[in-house]
């Protein structure tokens, strides 16, 4: 019997830590081949490119798709979108799948959806089910209306997966594959590598012997007129803070420019500053970076999953997570300066919550490769090659 030929299309650097555990352990499947596409911000460098670390993880890369448009707006979104759909069905076409796997809730990502849905090859979800309350839990519900294999991270994504009319022997609660990176920085903890010298970055270079908290703050696509002046008091709180804060860049989304803006702004009027900026590091590193941190502070979903796992405290800015679920670690506050700043005071005295496996128990990757080598595929593909 011919490997089934597994196509998993990464759009953005977030993507590749959701799902690198599943990578490996799809590649290393006796019944499996895996096909890997790295398309959209995932190529770029100014939104921190996952490409180099892909490569130096040993995966062989099938495509490489360029697909974002400039202007970091609604109107940029919807055209890279429909550029991603064109690019991937010619991908797809030649590629010969017998399964494509669509990541999460990305804006690009319904392009792969639709890319694949459209000439009948069996499509894949991994982390369907969730809800967050903005333009990403749209695109995440119409992906899982698409896909035909529904691979959740929770009981309650699952539950709500089949109530939207999916059939309960295609929905799996397989965690979520970024939680078994968690798993291997428990088994390993200490930070034993420099950030400054590996990763570079710009701003102060504050002593992260100190102990130092970690920032991650994305525009959100309904509010991004807002983002530059959501950032300003973000960047304000932690400037007051005082503490060694490590800031990672914003993704793609529309907004970033507003937000990139903003933080260039600080940096220019308070250049003896406590805080330095990153674009991005390899997974496991920016894992074992947060696991030694006192706090993540922002509106990454890092926060509610690996950091549940990881016992990490979070403050939890905004509406960007609005209704996912979450573990005792967070604290939930809006955009201003007194409440940010408070918040972080209280998980500093807080310290380190005890591990909460909601999205997980570190197994995803195995059984993501696992019901992919044996569920039926209902849906042949009627397609000519």
């Amino acid at each position: 019997m011919s490997k089934r030929k597994i196509c998993v299309v990464i759009t953005a650097r977030p993507s590749y830590s959701r799902v690198k555990s599943a990578l490996e352990a799809i590649n290393k499947h006796d019944d499996l081949e895996l096909q890997l596409v790295v398309a959209g911000s995932a190529l770029l460098d100014r939104y921190g490119s996952a490409i180099d670390y892909i490569v130096k993880d040993g995966f062989h890369i099938n495509e490489q798709v360029f697909m974002v448009l400039e202007g970091e707006n609604p109107m940029s979104m919807a055209k890279t979108t429909g550029l991603g759909v064109l690019e991937l069905a010619n991908i797809f076409y030649n590629l010969k799948p017998d399964v494509v796997i669509s990541i999460a809730d990305r804006y690009e990502t319904i392009a792969t959806a639709i890319a694949a849905s459209y000439q009948n090859i069996p499509l894949a979800h991994i982390q369907g089910g969730e809800v967050t309350g903005n333009i990403d839990e749209k695109v995440r519900h119409a992906v899982t209306k698409l896909a035909d294999i529904h691979l959740v991270a929770s009981e309650n994504a699952r539950e709500r997966v089949i109530k939207m009319g999916e059939d309960p022997e295609y929905v799996f609660n397989t965690g979520c594959p970024s939680i078994d990176l968690a798993a291997e920085i428990q088994l390993s903890p200490s930070l034993d590598f420099d950030p400054y010298d590996k990763y570079g970055g710009v701003g102060s270079l504050p002593d992260l012997s100190k102990k130092y908290i970690v920032v991650m703050q994305h525009p959100v696509t309904t509010e991004y007129k807002e983002s530059r002046n959501q950032v300003a008091q973000t960047l304000e709180a932690v400037h007051q803070s005082r503490l060694p804060a490590l800031w990672f860049w914003p993704n793609v989304d529309a907004g970033a420019d507003g937000t990139s803006t903003g933080i260039r702004s600080f940096r220019e009027f308070n250049p003896n500053n406590n805080i330095h900026f990153f674009k991005n590091m390899e997974p496991t590193d920016f894992l074992r970076l947060l696991y030694n941190s006192r706090c993540l502070v922002g509106n990454s979903s890092t926060g509610i999953r690996e950091c549940a796992f990881l016992g990490v405290p979070v403050v939890n800015i905004g509406s960007r997570q609005n209704r996912r679920e979450r573990g005792k670690n967070v604290i939930d506050v809006n955009y201003s300066k007194e409440e940010i700043l408070s918040a972080i005071q209280k998980q500093i005295v807080h310290g380190q919550y005890p591990a909460d496996h909601v999205y997980g128990d570190s197994k995803a990757g195995h059984k993501i490769a696992d019901v992919l080598a044996t569920v039926p595929l209902r849906f042949h593909k009627t397609i000519t090659y």
